[in-house]
């Protein structure tokens, strides 16, 4: 495969203080690449059209990372569906064209396993996108990133360019968002859990039965994949990006409250939002160009446990 960056290219990093965009940018320090550009949400509005464009003309990178995103649990998605929309095919449009008009021939995309239809074979293959309904909660969510996606293949075909869409399972980590009101479930589950211990509680609530299942990768793990993607020439430009292991909520909160050191009762909540049943990707496209997730939930939780503990924990 071909080589599309060097230690000495230009990359820019859109989304740099998220979860993800945080990830990348540590790791591609890590590996020694020198020339990273990256511009807070103050200083670069990434839904101004005209900013972005004069930016990225200015900088010339040789290639853009796209891991900016307006991203939100399921309640938060389906309560805000017109900001989610809206934000987010602004900000891939200005991102996607702006680096077009720039001269960039590689960049990643990364999307979400949300664009996949609600009720789809399991595991999900990449060719299952537009094979059926989406899931109403975050389908506003979902619809902005399949017109990524389909950007991203549009420009490829036309003016033969690079651009590479990545969709990751559930991402967990460093930086995460644990508003509860804005939440994925995952760090929604290691606050609870933290709360209810530091409040000397008995039990936590879970949403729904618990009995729906999700798979979760590192964070850190889906920001070596865009590294690994970018550097790659693939006949594909759709990519899960996984473990290929799904657990139900329930299971997901045992293993955290284990972690605690307690075992607390869960309270299902059967009128609260559950979303799609299940989401578990097919990732042999993936392995086949040579990439596999290096992190165990065990020690991700582990990170991410003490990185919560630090930033949020009552002293």
């Amino acid at each position: 495969m071909t080589n599309m960056i060097n230690k000495n290219s230009k990359i820019f990093i859109a989304g740099h203080k998220g979860m993800i965009g945080s990830a990348i940018l540590r790791k591609l320090i890590s590996q020694g690449y020198k020339k990273l550009y990256f511009k807070s949400k103050n200083l670069l509005d990434l839904r101004n059209q005209t900013a972005v464009k004069n930016y990225l003309k200015k900088i010339r990178p040789h290639a853009v990372i796209l891991a900016a995103a307006k991203v939100g649990g399921i309640e938060a998605n389906n309560l805000h569906k017109g900001e989610f929309i809206y934000d987010n095919i602004t900000i891939q449009n200005n991102v996607i064209h702006s680096s077009y008009l720039a001269g960039v021939k590689n960049l990643i995309f990364l999307g979400s396993s949300c664009v996949y239809p609600k009720f789809s074979k399991q595991p999900i293959k990449e060719k299952y996108l537009l094979s059926g309904y989406l899931e109403k909660t975050n389908e506003p969510y979902a619809i902005a990133k399949i017109a990524g996606i389909n950007l991203c293949q549009s420009y490829n075909t036309q003016y033969n360019l690079n651009y590479k869409s990545l969709m990751p399972c559930n991402a967990y980590g460093i930086n995460d968002n644990y508003d509860p009101k804005e939440s994925h479930f995952f760090p929604s589950l290691i606050k609870k859990i933290s709360d209810s211990i530091n409040q000397n509680k008995k039990s936590i609530n879970i949403w729904g039965d618990g009995k729906v299942k999700r798979e979760v990768i590192y964070a850190d793990d889906v920001a070596d994949a865009s590294i690994f993607f970018l550097k790659k020439k693939t006949k594909e430009a759709l990519i899960n990006i996984g473990t290929g292991v799904d657990k139900s909520i329930n299971d997901y909160a045992k293993i955290i409250m284990k972690h605690f050191g307690v075992n607390l009762n869960m309270i299902h909540q059967k009128n609260r939002l559950i979303g799609t049943p299940r989401k578990l990707l097919d990732i042999s496209l993936a392995k086949k160009y040579g990439w596999k997730y290096k992190t165990s939930l065990k020690k991700g939780l582990s990170i991410t446990i003490q990185d919560y503990l630090k930033k949020y924990s009552h002293k």
